[in-house]
């Protein structure tokens, strides 16, 4: 297990790298000047662009501004905005939030989602079966940003339930993440539901049965236990997502994420601050897999990693 970890960690690097670099050359692809409209309606003086320049050597050769960036990242220094911002400012003050979120998004698609496959899966064709089945098909098929207004109007307006901004606490986000993990929600109950009716059938599933135990310890220990690989697979999957695909609901709500930060900083072409907010997310999305993969022998004994 140790030996598989070390090789997974170490499959780390050149994806870090790789992925850092592509997002670092497509913002560079962008068309424009990144010093553009950076002195207001007036050009900017010849004394701050030379500064600039060198600065974030923009006379140097993509290949070499992505060594010297990488070099920096490497030493802790993130840089800073061209307001002068220490990008590590930014991210120390977004990225809880969004992390945050995140982890009540998986948290909702998670108890919800595997709870509705269990129901479903216990009696196929039945009326449980068939509402988790419509109702599943109902939020696949509402755009997201639909969901969205759809929650904020219903859930925080006439009803008063939640608030309809963040507005800086916890209770805020419980609203959003019901929405960004809805989707999320309704795959996963799919997912169990599918999986959950092959493994009732089962031979270790009839034996349990055969031994007498009661039908709440076999569906549980026997069947939903090893009905959660797949669902695992699709979670740790899902969380880098849900972390990247933050936007539109943080918009909506107001919420001040990374999600935002990477919008506006592709807009004012801030190529620092959105190659760190990129690879932050890569490394964060690696790390959940990782720990997904180590999580299989604890669902399934009979899987070991050699």
């Amino acid at each position: 297990m140790r030996g598989y970890a070390l090789r997974r960690l170490a499959q780390m690097v050149p994806v870090v790298i790789g992925t850092t670099f592509l997002i670092y050359a497509m913002m560079w692809a962008l068309p424009g000047d990144p010093l553009a409209g950076r002195c207001g309606n007036q050009p900017c003086p010849q004394s701050y662009v030379n500064r600039m320049t060198e600065t974030y050597n923009l006379a140097d050769p993509l290949l070499v501004q992505y060594v010297k960036y990488l070099g920096r990242i490497i030493t802790g220094d993130l840089g800073q905005t061209f307001a002068g911002v220490p990008v590590a400012d930014e991210l120390l003050h977004r990225f809880p939030v969004t992390i945050q979120l995140a982890l009540m998004a998986v948290v909702v698609e998670v108890v919800l989602g595997v709870s509705a496959g269990v129901l479903a899966a216990v009696r196929p064709g039945g009326l449980l079966d068939n509402l988790v089945l419509v109702s599943t098909l109902a939020v696949v098929s509402i755009p997201v940003f639909v969901l969205a207004l759809l929650a904020q109007t219903v859930a925080g307006v006439r009803l008063g339930w939640f608030p309809v901004t963040w507005d800086g606490s916890a209770a805020s986000l419980i609203l959003p993440a019901f929405v960004l993990g809805g989707l999320s929600l309704a795959f996963v109950a799919r997912m169990m539901r599918s999986s959950m009716v092959e493994n009732l059938h089962a031979d270790h599933v009839r034996t349990a049965v055969a031994k007498g135990l009661s039908p709440r310890r076999v569906i549980l220990a026997h069947g939903a236990r090893n009905s959660l690989i797949p669902v695992v697979t699709l979670v740790g999957a899902d969380f880098g997502t849900l972390l990247g695909g933050a936007v539109v609901v943080e918009m909506i709500f107001n919420i001040g994420g990374v999600g935002e930060l990477i919008l506006h900083s592709v807009r004012d072409g801030e190529i620092g601050t959105v190659t760190v907010a990129v690879t932050l997310l890569v490394v964060l999305f690696l790390v959940v897999n990782l720990l997904v993969d180590l999580v299989y022998p604890l669902l399934d004994p009979r899987i070991r990693h050699a």
